[in-house]
């Protein structure tokens, strides 16, 4: 990472879409919906665990990627329309489910670190971090604990287990699956970049 990625913010990629000044607005709602649909489609590639209620799935992916994209705001925003649409009953929480139980079930804390994720990750995007795979790495990891931080907590309290259990269910399995995804994010930033001529 450069010094001067650390200066000041700096476009991410939603704001380098060729529209007219006039349809920044109309822009910014259809990226908003675009994220958080994503995040829905990503959701149900999902694979069930047997021994904890967390399944393997896109979410994290798609999640940090959006908020690279799009930044802190947008990013954010397209979370809680997420959470929002699944709260009234769209399927889009894994293997299509959705309602407020669902929204606030043993689950839900990763959901809600979603949104606070993608602040952090978005603003990191704004210092320029997403135009190098190093900075996407670290990008991912800080959004990724994050999300765990609010995620384990809540299963605990959710199935009633200690935060140590907690942990083994809810955090521990994923490791592998989040590097795999970090290292796929390293590739697809920087090389979205390059293809608009910018590093």
């Amino acid at each position: 990472m450069s010094a001067s990625s650390l200066v000041g913010p700096r476009p991410v990629l939603a704001d380098r879409l060729p529209l007219p000044l006039s349809h920044v607005a109309a822009r910014d709602v259809l990226l908003v919906a675009g994220g958080a649909l994503l995040t829905a489609a990503a959701a149900q590639v999902a694979v069930p665990l047997p021994f904890t209620p967390v399944p393997l799935s896109g979410q994290t992916f798609a999640v940090l990627l959006v908020a690279a994209a799009l930044g802190p705001l947008r990013g954010s925003l397209a979370q809680v329309l997420y959470i929002a649409l699944a709260m009234v009953g769209l399927p889009f929480y894994a293997e299509a489910s959705g309602g407020v139980e669902v929204v606030f079930g043993a689950t839900g804390g990763y959901v809600f670190g979603f949104v606070v994720a993608s602040v952090v990750v978005g603003h990191l995007a704004r210092r320029g971090v997403d135009r190098k795979p190093v900075g996407v790495i670290g990008a991912y990891v800080a959004g990724s604990l994050i999300i765990y931080s609010v995620g384990v907590p809540w299963l605990a309290a959710a199935i009633d287990v200690p935060l140590l259990e907690a942990v083994k269910l809810g955090l521990v399995p994923f490791l592998i699956g989040d590097a795999i995804k970090a290292v796929l994010a390293a590739g697809l930033l920087p090389a979205a970049w390059k293809l608009l001529g910018e590093r």
